[in-house]
């Protein structure tokens, strides 16, 4: 085997490992683009638990509306509300 032939190997292999770097850079690029709006919940949400200073009753929800917004109803009038209602259909 001569000098000439060995570089040769090397450098096919050197090449080798340079294509393979670049598909895996490509690749995650790819990656990151086609799922960017999942991965940066996903950060943000990593983001917030690893913050110390964090507090999530500090956050501003944009649910603004009471729970109970009628507080003269009771519990009565929403199963009477969610009842179905009776019809004149006869089966045959």
């Amino acid at each position: 085997m001569s000098f000439q032939t060995s570089r040769k190997e090397g450098m096919g292999a050197i090449t080798t490992s340079v294509i393979a770097i670049a598909a895996l850079v490509l690749g995650w690029i790819t990656m990151e683009i086609a799922c960017k709006p999942c991965l940066d919940k996903g950060r943000e949400a990593i983001d917030r638990s690893l913050d110390p200073n964090y507090d999530p009753d500090d956050d501003n929800n944009s649910i603004q509306a009471p729970l109970n917004p009628n507080p003269n109803s009771s519990p009565d009038d929403v199963k009477e509300h969610n009842a179905p209602t009776p019809t004149n259909t006869k089966i045959v």
